[in-house]
């Protein structure tokens, strides 16, 4: 196994008590229920645009954005409704875009808060940060040095943001499985085994985060802004609101980028965001890691992506090899003493006086009479004869 393996190119977020994970259209919410089980959903989602646009570089990015924030806005609304109190009664507005839209109700419910949230964020940290910065104007006269103080202001609304919410129970705990999503991936891109102990000792930083994201946009922003310069105010402000998609698509293709190499100039690029990430991931307790995994494999299968699916596992490779010397080890030591002695070499004439004795053996075991056997019984008693008159001479 290698000790690490390329990008995954799964995403997730944090919910409500669960996460998200995403792998291309096929998205699943684990969500701990309030009873202690996990609830696992699966489902699709295509999102804007067609796979050719979703191909084209800076496209892309602007694509992603607004899909990440149309599902997180959906799972977000999933994981709530496990936690409802008592069933809201529908308000007015509610019957009347039920009425209205019918069967879209919901949708246009989704997609009209969305907008909101998206212009209610392009507001604060892209025009609020250009007004506060013009204060200093009559102060400072290169228009180079407020393009830095701009982002400076802007990076500064955001961590505010993000501290001021950290404050809530409720985000504090979102921040803990935002640190188990990441331990997941982790944990699977390092090539070790989904397992509790493995994520737990992963890390909860990612290259490919959105906190990573939100920070380069807003580097992104400043060297736009540095060197797009116009006069009037009223243009610079519309140009700020432009320039968003732009923004948006550069700062998706370099988290990708960061995503697929080990590059030690895009390492060090990156060490901004994840220092950034320590205010928006905390470490995640043993329950919150099981929800992460159960979402995890629910939408991708890590074995194969590991490689584990076309290797024997390690630990039944060992138990096979144990079982093999076993029999050999256990047979006892009496065994090898009763075998007996291999019988020492013989030499020719030894083996050919054998062989003779036993054709004799044969033939008389088998009882043979006739002209032939009555010739061979003459010839030897010829045979001892002389033996016996040689001696008698000789004495």
């Amino acid at each position: 196994m290698k000790k690490a393996c390329k990008s995954s190119g799964i995403g997730g977020q944090a919910v409500l008590e669960g996460i998200m994970m995403k792998n291309q259209e096929v998205y699943s919410i684990g969500v701990r229920r309030p009873d202690g089980e996990i609830e696992v959903h699966l489902s699709t989602h295509e999102g804007i645009g067609n796979k050719k646009l979703k191909k084209i570089p800076l496209i892309r990015g602007v694509i992603n954005f607004v899909d990440s924030l149309v599902l997180g806005m959906k799972c977000l609304t999933f994981s709530a409704s496990f936690y409802d109190e008592e069933e809201a009664k529908p308000s007015k507005a509610d019957m009347a875009l039920q009425k209205i839209f019918k069967d879209r109700a919901e949708k246009i419910v989704m997609g009209v808060t969305v907008a909101f949230s998206i212009v209610m964020a392009v507001a604060i940290f892209m025009v609020l940060p250009y007004y506060l910065a013009d204060i200093f104007r009559r102060y400072i006269v290169s228009d180079t040095v407020l393009a830095v103080v701009e982002g400076g202001i802007r990076l500064l609304l955001f961590i505010s943001y993000v501290l001021l919410i950290s404050l809530m129970r409720d985000i504090q705990r979102v921040f803990q499985y935002h640190g188990a999503e990441h331990k997941c991936i982790n944990c699977i891109e390092n090539g070790l085994e989904l397992k509790v102990e493995n994520v737990r000792r992963s890390s909860k930083h990612h290259k490919r985060c959105g906190t990573s994201f939100m920070l380069i946009v807003m580097v992104i922003s400043i060297i736009f802004f540095i060197f797009i310069r116009v006069e009037s105010p009223i243009l610079r402000v519309v140009y700020r609101v432009a320039l968003v998609p732009v923004i948006a698509g550069v700062s998706y293709e370099f988290i990708r980028l960061a995503g697929n190499t080990d590059n030690l100039i895009i390492r060090i690029l990156s060490l901004p965001g994840m220092w950034l990430q320590s205010l928006t991931t905390k470490e995640p307790d043993d329950d919150m890691i099981e929800v992460a995994i159960a979402a995890v494999e629910a939408v991708f299968d890590w074995r194969v992506y590991q490689g584990r699916a076309e290797e024997e596992p390690i630990e039944a490779l060992a138990e096979s090899l144990e079982e093999e010397a076993a029999p050999a080890a256990e047979q006892p030591e009496t065994e090898a003493e009763e075998q007996p002695e291999a019988a020492p070499d013989r030499t020719a004439e030894e083996t050919a006086e054998e062989i003779e004795l036993e054709e004799i053996m044969s033939v008389e075991a088998a009882g043979l009479e006739g002209p032939e056997y009555e010739e061979e019984q003459e010839e030897a008693s010829e045979g001892f004869q002389d033996i016996e008159d040689i001696l008698e001479a000789e004495q």
